[in-house]
């Protein structure tokens, strides 16, 4: 089967001229669970937009699951978009309840009512909000909220999770628990790639870290810390 990721000597440069990327290859296997660490605006989110097609590379290929991103229709994109699984720091939850929130996911990835209703309260009580199923996110905490907007990943359970600083706007604890939940979708088959500037989750995870500086790959590593050398970039 092909890797869940695979970029082949990719680069990223904007309308303005600023290259993103450069010279990018990085393979992410089926299972993996792998850290992008980095200063910000060193490249980590340009990368995870490639990845879930809402940029396309400049020079080189992208591919996800096989599927070489530049060459799909848009219908294609949609097929693709609801293999993935993505969260951002920023949550970008409906103004609706916890429960419909995880709902829309699922119907918009094409699940049944019957589904739905079955995935939505197995979804809610995996992260710990089966007792706020009828909260708006205005009521969650950020930690709750964070939750939530896995809740929903999970619930259509994607082969690929692409998450961009998912405790970038956390405390400790809840930064703990949003780790468990990435951990627990790894062991039941998820592919994981977290892109994040946090040591801490990094130190405490001891997984393959793959660490950027403007715009490159500069070192990977499989069980890794994060480089002491980037810490105060």
């Amino acid at each position: 089967m092909p890797a869940s990721v695979e970029l082949r000597n990719v680069d990223v440069t904007y309308p303005n001229g600023v290259t993103a990327i450069s010279h990018i290859d990085l393979t992410v296997e089926q299972g993996d669970f792998a850290f992008l660490v980095g200063p910000t605006g060193h490249g980590k989110s340009t990368i995870l937009k490639l990845l879930y097609c809402d940029i396309m590379p400049t020079k080189g290929q992208a591919l996800v699951a096989g599927w070489d991103t530049a060459k799909l229709s848009p219908n294609r994109v949609a097929r693709l978009r609801r293999r993935l699984g993505v969260i951002f720091q920023d949550f970008r939850l409906l103004e609706r309840t916890a429960w419909e929130n995880v709902a829309f996911a699922l119907h918009a990835t094409g699940n049944s009512y019957r589904e739905v209703l079955r995935r939505v309260p197995e979804a809610l009580a995996e992260v710990g909000l089966l007792d706020k199923a009828d909260d708006f996110p205005s009521q969650l905490s950020a930690g709750e909220q964070q939750s939530l907007a896995i809740a929903r990943v999970l619930a259509i359970r994607p082969a690929l999770i692409l998450a961009d600083e998912p405790t970038g706007n956390l405390d400790p604890e809840s930064s703990s628990h949003i780790l468990q939940l990435l951990t627990r979708a790894n062991e039941e088959g998820a592919t994981i790639l977290c892109a994040t500037h946090d040591p801490s989750i990094v130190n405490a995870m001891r997984r393959r870290v793959i660490a950027m500086r403007d715009g490159r790959i500069i070192r990977d590593s499989s069980e890794g810390t994060y480089p002491d050398d980037l810490e105060h970039d």
